[in-house]
């Protein structure tokens, strides 16, 4: 019998069955929910959900609520994983555990003017819970799931609730002084490949360069061979 997660009274819980999370946040926000919605489906190979928030900001100001569910990820793994396991976030939304690719966070928004206040913003998880029965490392050695990387005695309702508690911590963070800042100094301490060079796909075009951080709305810094170039992270929205 499966257990149904426990979620803050901010949040209220949705389960989604099979279907897609992020596709059912998405809907719900344009038929006007309110924020604090949470459809979730955990299966054998794959926890996801979707939080949907409704920011009193501007979207580029807005977007830190992604970094925020990023570090409320490893916060989460931090407190239920073995000591031994490094969670990374990608700038573009990737999750890496142990250096492996193990899911993916990405972001969805009303609208994609980064001066106007979005009507909603949703953030979403997709995490590998274990890669499938048939699978060979050797084929995929960037790919892996959380029990292969010895994290395979956590329940998935508890992470998923660990998450959900996070999140919250850290978006109240947000609004409070100083709280950004904090936010991060924590994202860029979790950064995968800070100080490395990296390629990212932008508007179709693959940029390579070092990447230095992010800026105050967490737009990564790129140095490349022209120059110093910051994208958005607005950029990384979801077509919805």
């Amino acid at each position: 019998m499966s257990i149904a997660p426990q979620f803050p009274p901010r949040l209220k819980g949705l389960a989604a069955g099979p279907a897609n999370p992020m596709v059912i946040a998405c809907d719900q926000a344009r038929r006007g929910v309110e924020a604090g919605l949470l459809p979730w489906s955990i299966g054998p190979e794959r926890l996801r959900a979707a939080l949907v928030l409704a920011p009193e900001t501007a979207l580029e100001t807005a977007i830190g609520a992604f970094a925020a569910c990023g570090v409320g990820l490893q916060n989460a793994l931090g407190a239920l994983a073995p000591p031994e396991v490094a969670v990374h976030l990608e700038w573009q939304g990737g999750l890496r555990v142990n250096g492996g690719h193990c899911g993916t966070l990405s972001v969805a928004a009303s609208i994609n003017d980064p001066k106007a206040e979005p009507d909603w913003l949703i953030v979403g998880l997709d995490l590998t819970l274990r890669q499938p029965p048939d699978w060979e490392p050797g084929e995929t050695p960037d790919w892996t799931g959380l029990h292969e990387e010895g994290c395979g005695e956590i329940v998935p309702v508890h992470l998923l609730e660990a998450w959900a508690r996070h999140c919250l911590v850290w978006l109240n963070e947000l609004e409070q002084a100083g709280g950004r800042a904090r936010l991060h100094r924590e994202w860029e301490a979790l950064a995968w490949k800070r100080g490395q060079d990296i390629v990212l796909v932008q508007n179709g075009a693959r940029l390579t360069g070092r990447f230095l951080g992010v800026d105050e709305n967490f737009g990564v810094l790129l140095k490349t061979a022209t120059g110093t170039r910051l994208i958005p992270l607005h950029s990384r929205l979801m077509e919805v």
